[in-house]
């Protein structure tokens, strides 16, 4: 299938403020890119990339004041399956983890795994290692927190989302993680696109998503699994933008100095099948 998909938003600052930016597509799926996914920026300012040590795409500007408006809109294609399904997938122990990966299994900004650990076991301490037990993980979260885009709090960590049972997208992910890090699952935090593709359209503006990963061996080897405590389904169509810890390493723009968000728009549709013309044209 084919995705068109893309964002505009816009900061007012009240003069040079540098900022950096997490908007373009992970590495890995620059293979699937139909048109070229380019950010413009109004005004025209210099931009630099390089990539974090995540692997993320960082794009570095310095914002003149005043408002700058950042866009882009793009297609790419997919494979139109839902996230994979691997319920024989086993936990590795930890001495079995590549090195790597040992960071996704300590506490970060968010994941507050010390204020946690004994809630993690007493809840999933008698249930059977392996994709099982992640599930168990994934339903509890799914159940004890409420969505509410409303009740969004950029200081929130897990522990404080578990205690006050709301949260957005962001928190379903932190909490998540956090609890399987206590079980020493390695968990990291992803964020990027994730369009009503396969389920009914949410009436809600579009927004950029947040799920997580955990690394498990499966049928085909170890490898990183997405699981999304939010919806609690396999979905089609995730772009990962960025991954990390937590939200701290995955924040799609960060200003260095006073920056106000003036507007936030983001696309995500699937195209039907002659959406060849639209392909060429962009």
């Amino acid at each position: 299938m084919q995705i068109r998909t893309g964002f505009t938003i816009a900061f007012d600052t009240n003069g040079p403020t540098p900022m950096n930016l997490l908007l373009n597509i992970r590495p890995e799926r620059r293979d699937d890119l139909i048109t070229p996914e380019v950010i413009t920026f109004d005004p025209p300012v210099a931009a630099r990339q390089h990539v974090d040590g995540f692997g993320n795409v960082c794009t570095r500007i310095v914002a003149p004041g005043g408002r700058i408006t950042m866009s882009a809109d793009f297609v790419i294609a997919d494979s139109g399956l839902p996230d994979d399904y691997a319920p024989d997938a086993r936990e590795i122990p930890v001495q079995d983890l590549p090195d790597d990966v040992l960071v996704y299994l300590l506490g970060s900004r968010y994941c507050d795994t010390d204020k946690l650990s004994q809630t993690a076991w007493a809840l999933f301490g008698g249930i059977a290692p392996g994709w099982g037990r992640v599930q168990a993980i994934v339903d509890y979260v799914h159940n004890r927190l409420r969505f509410d885009y409303q009740q969004a709090d950029a200081t929130r960590t897990a522990h404080d989302g578990h205690g006050q049972q709301v949260g957005v997208c962001r928190d379903f992910a932190h909490l998540a993680i956090t609890l399987c890090r206590c079980m020493n699952i390695p968990a990291r935090y992803a964020t990027g696109y994730l369009g009503d593709i396969g389920v009914p359209k949410d009436p809600a503006p579009m927004d950029f998503s947040a799920w997580f990963e955990v690394f498990l061996d499966g049928p085909e080897g170890p490898r990183w699994y997405t699981f999304d405590a939010r919806h609690n389904r396999p979905r089609i169509g995730r772009i990962v933008m960025a991954r990390g810890r937590d939200a701290t390493d995955c924040a799609l723009t960060t200003s260095f100095g006073t920056a106000y968000l003036a507007r936030f728009d983001v696309l995500t549709d699937e195209l039907p099948e002659n959406a060849g013309a639209f392909a060429q044209a962009a």
